[in-house]
């Protein structure tokens, strides 16, 4: 008898944000990531009862990634200004792997509205303590928000951004959140 084939949780996750990536977030569902991995439908259901939670893994698994990056750009610090240049720093340097698969996971979301609310939370969470009473607040609020356009412009394909005009609108941006210009 062969011994039953062990079930990789991140393999299904890689091969989940591939359907996402190049077939849309409908055409993720446990029959087509089994299909996907070569496994039965009730291998998948082992690590993941729903596509819900496939959606939730996905999204906590990139979540981790760019969380280890602001935090280590951001440390110890509770300064509102510096969480919004670590989230600027954080965002203009991750890869066109991670982000293509954020894009993927906010298209998914867009799906899934009752998922909203933990994005909606990690958004003030990130703008929180910004004093938009002042000009200073208002220019980090604008930088944080033109980092998020400029990102979901890229990664959904909206625009096409080079590599070299990504980092052309970052140093806007980061000048901008500084009141160089």
């Amino acid at each position: 008898m062969a011994r039953p084939r062990k079930i990789d949780r991140d393999q299904l996750l890689d091969a989940a944000e591939e359907i996402v990536r190049h077939k849309g977030a409908a055409a993720l569902t446990i029959d087509a990531l089994a299909r996907a991995c070569g496994i039965t439908k009730g291998g998948v259901q082992y690590s993941f009862r729903s596509k819900d939670e496939i959606l939730d893994a996905m999204f906590e698994r990139w979540s981790a990634d760019y969380d280890r990056r602001f935090d280590a750009l951001l440390g110890a610090s509770d300064d509102p200004a510096l969480r919004i240049a670590a989230h600027l720093t954080a965002t203009h340097q991750g890869d066109q792997a991670l982000y293509a698969k954020a894009a993927s996971l906010m298209a998914a979301l867009l799906q899934t509205p009752e998922d909203l609310e933990s994005t909606r939370t990690w958004y003030r969470n990130r703008l929180a303590g910004v004093d938009v009473s002042t000009l200073t607040g208002r220019r980090q609020r604008l930088a944080f928000l033109a980092s998020e356009g400029t990102f979901l412009l890229r990664f959904m394909h909206f625009m096409q951004i080079d590599d070299d005009e990504w980092d052309q609108i970052f140093a806007d941006i980061k000048k901008l959140s500084k009141g160089e210009i």
